[in-house]
């Protein structure tokens, strides 16, 4: 059997949400999923029984304090009556909206409730440094998770497992409901809301965990972080989410991981790429540069001739590949920067090469004029 989904997921609500607005997104759910009006919908069923069920806890305070705390088995195996909001109310908002087309509440089987079942997982996030994330690094993260009760050791008894049989149910795990519809009266089942389907109670409930069997407490784990992850991942930790129910095995932990940005470099994928300046005299004549790298300063040598956006490739210099040895590599542009704020000596000097610079100099400039005289038909300015 599937386990169930968050309540508040069901619903589609912060966790946070207004007792009226609460209300408010179930009447437009039970409009929208109710069998009675969606006949020819073999899921509608399945989905107004879950949202109702979800509503139900929700809606009553009592309840929703538990299940905010403990999740699905506090309620299971606190022995919850109904109380305040719960079933009244649903029926309430089913009158007004159906005039009495209740439908089928609850449902499933007693046995399903004492199956092992697999903890819930957890989702956390971490936030590195670029070369945090291009080296690697190992970190303790703090996290929140259910354990086994030490005080109970998880059997939810002050007394060891001191259980009888649910007096609401008789130890079937379910109640009959019985529903008023313009076609009659129709009995069906739902979940014993005392004993959670389980068809068993707790006499004497363990005080720390409230019957559960479980505590949520605050756990260090320690996680190494793998060289070259990139921003975005996520980290998968097995078995170190919630406790499992019944003897089933813990959930995971997962781990995304965000990577604050670079004042030098950006990635993409395995590969770094920055942007260096040079000087006209650097481009022209050709020059030995120091280029930065995720392992350190190089030295590269520039060709005579650079034209500003040209970009070279430092092979092996990019970021180490996820479980593999080989790595990304590093792109680096250069562009030439103008001088700016000249004295006369300087843009005097300037006047003097531009003036000895002849056509086979600029064999880009003199292309482009060129082509601008096939397509004008005559002489181009200079």
């Amino acid at each position: 059997m599937a386990e169930k989904r968050d309540y508040y997921e069901v619903l589609g609500v912060s966790r946070d949400v207004s007792d009226d607005e609460l209300k408010k997104v179930y009447r437009q759910l039970a409009r929208k999923y109710h069998p009675d009006l969606h006949p020819d919908d073999p899921t509608a069923e399945d989905k107004f029984k879950e949202i109702t069920e979800a509503y139900e806890v929700l809606s009553n305070k009592e309840k929703r304090e538990v299940y905010d705390q403990y999740g699905h088995e506090g309620l299971e195996n606190g022995g919850m009556g109904a109380g305040a909001g719960g079933f009244s109310d649903v029926s309430e908002i089913l009158e007004s909206l159906f005039g009495g087309m209740g439908g089928m509440f609850g449902g499933g089987r007693a046995a399903s409730a004492n199956a092992p079942r697999q903890g819930r997982d957890i989702q956390t996030s971490i936030t590195l440094e670029f070369m945090e994330a291009c080296n690697g690094k190992s970190q303790t993260l703090q996290i929140q998770h259910m354990e086994n009760c030490p005080d109970c050791h998880g059997t939810g008894s002050a007394g060891g497992a001191d259980t009888e049989v649910c007096p609401d149910c008789q130890g079937r795990g379910s109640v009959k409901a019985v529903q008023r519809t313009p076609f009659g009266m129709i009995t069906s089942s739902k979940t014993c809301p005392r004993c959670g389907g389980k068809g068993k109670v707790i006499k004497n409930p363990c005080q720390k965990c409230r019957g559960v069997g479980r505590v949520r407490v605050p756990k260090s784990i320690n996680v190494t972080i793998p060289a070259g992850i990139d921003d975005g991942q996520t980290l998968s930790l097995s078995g170190q989410g919630d406790v499992g129910v019944n003897g089933g095995p813990n959930g995971n932990l997962y781990v995304t991981v965000n990577v604050k940005p670079h004042p030098l470099y950006t990635r993409e994928g395995y590969d770094i790429h920055c942007d260096i300046p040079i000087t006209f005299p650097q481009a022209a004549l050709g020059d030995e540069i120091v280029v930065p790298t995720i392992d350190g300063n190089v030295k590269y040598r520039i060709n005579k001739g650079t034209q500003s956006g040209t970009v070279f490739r430092l092979r092996g210099k990019g970021v180490k590949k996820l479980n593999r040895n080989d790595r990304g590599d590093q792109y680096v542009k250069v562009f030439v920067e103008v001088p700016r704020e000249l004295n006369e000596e300087q843009r005097e000097l300037i006047r003097k090469l531009d003036a000895s610079l002849e056509t086979k100099n600029y064999s880009k400039r003199e292309k482009f004029l060129g082509k601008l005289r096939d397509l004008f038909g005559g002489k181009s300015d200079s």
